[in-house]
């Protein structure tokens, strides 16, 4: 009896095989991103147009009450969500690739005090939300929304450790001097720079955490909450990654939690925000006529009555066809188009070039939910007056029909 064998190294033929399923997993992955940054950026853009229905009002009505009026303290609550979901908008446009962050000086006291007061409501009436700002801080240099975004999730947080106890959640915010032993405490785990940093620190008196638990708090998709996602600490995780930054957290079980966000403080002071300087030019009143045009009912409903506030006489079109009509019928006595850009049929760069052809010289001020940088790729080699996002206030808008009617 004979027994034959045959030996074969299969070794390369595995090693080829995991790395095809890697790569299948690899596309399979930038798909499914890839899908989720054209969902995320539709969504943002169609919310961007409500919140423009919402915002406009708001601040239509606004201007028209008195400072002692009881109907204003809820007004501007409407305004102040509204343009914090706006800004969320912003996020995610960002996030799918359809924006950008907007990274400049910024005052963490105002990014506190302004979300601490937002979300009292929110956090439970048992609840107390003490504010220690040092009222001097040295800019830092972030997104606004961003960082919004970070004092949310750790107030938020620590609202959830509190539970339906009594209790209190403390922000303080101030600057220190960080040598490397404490830096090196970070959950970064980056070698960041030895000096000043600002920081903002959330502390509460609720269920604390174990050691295991405060392992895993910055992991995605981890949660110990039963219906939550767990999203919330590893994007704050990745925001002050971005903005060089450093995180801090002591807990104890039954003792409570304090997060402390370090951030490297800059001389630039911080800037105004748009709506800011877009005010001290609100008095400003022009004069002729605007052609308006927007798909959205609502959308064209407010920005009549807001260019109607500032001067102008308006005419309306609801799309692209129909705005190189009236443009056409109209045109030595238009001053300015005021042109959505994302709608059914013609567009609003096909309708920009239409205009053009009946007339050269044309002001055109694009207007869109999306942000300036999605929109700027389609029109890079084209003469574009202005820009402005939706959601706008009328002083916003105000400013740019002056810059571009008067620049």
């Amino acid at each position: 009896m004979r027994l034959v064998g045959v030996l074969q190294n299969i070794t390369e033929r595995r090693r080829a095989e995991e790395e095809r399923r890697s790569l299948e997993a690899q596309v399979q992955q930038a798909q499914k991103l890839e899908s989720l940054g054209v969902l995320a950026g539709g969504i943002a853009h169609d919310f961007n147009n409500l919140l423009m229905a919402i915002l406009g009002n708001a601040d239509m009505a606004l201007g028209q009450l008195s400072e002692v009026s009881p109907v204003r303290p809820f007004l501007e609550e409407i305004e102040t969500a509204s343009r914090r979901a706006a800004d969320l908008c912003k996020q995610m446009l960002a996030y799918s690739g359809r924006g950008r962050f907007d990274v400049k000086p910024i005052n963490v006291d105002e990014i506190v005090e302004e979300m601490a007061y937002l979300l009292k409501t929110s956090i439970g009436k048992k609840v107390a939300l003490n504010l220690h700002l040092e009222g001097s801080l040295p800019s830092v240099k972030a997104d606004a929304a961003q960082m919004q975004q970070v004092v949310m999730n750790l107030i938020t947080n620590a609202s959830e450790a509190v539970g339906k106890e009594s209790g209190a959640i403390t922000i303080t915010t101030g600057v220190m001097d960080c040598d490397h032993a404490y830096l090196g405490k970070s959950y970064l785990h980056e070698d960041q720079p030895e000096g000043m940093y600002v920081y903002v620190e959330v502390a509460d008196k609720g269920c604390g955490m174990h050691d295991e638990t405060l392992a895993k708090i910055f992991d995605p998709f981890y949660t110990t909450k039963f219906t939550g996602r767990g999203l919330g600490l590893a994007a704050v995780l990745g925001i002050i990654r971005s903005d060089n930054g450093a995180i801090m957290v002591d807990s104890e079980p039954g003792q409570g939690t304090t997060f402390r966000v370090l951030l490297p403080p800059i001389a630039e002071p911080a800037e105004p925000s748009i709506d800011q300087r877009a005010t001290q030019a609100e008095q400003w009143r022009g004069s002729g006529t605007i052609l308006l045009v927007d798909d959205e009912k609502p959308v064209r409903a407010i920005a009549r009555r807001m260019l109607e506030k500032a001067g102008f006489d308006v005419l309306t079109a609801e799309d692209g066809q129909q705005a190189v009509e009236i443009y056409r019928e109209n045109v030595d006595k238009v001053a300015c188009v005021l042109l959505d850009f994302a709608m059914p049929h013609m567009d609003g760069e096909e309708t920009f070039q239409k205009l053009r052809s009946v007339r050269d010289d044309v002001r055109v001020i694009l207007s869109s939910g999306y942000s300036e940088e999605e929109v700027a790729g389609r029109f890079a080699k084209k003469r574009i007056d202005g820009f402005i996002q939706k959601p706008y206030r009328f002083a916003t808008l105000n400013a740019k029909l002056r810059d571009v009617l008067e620049g």
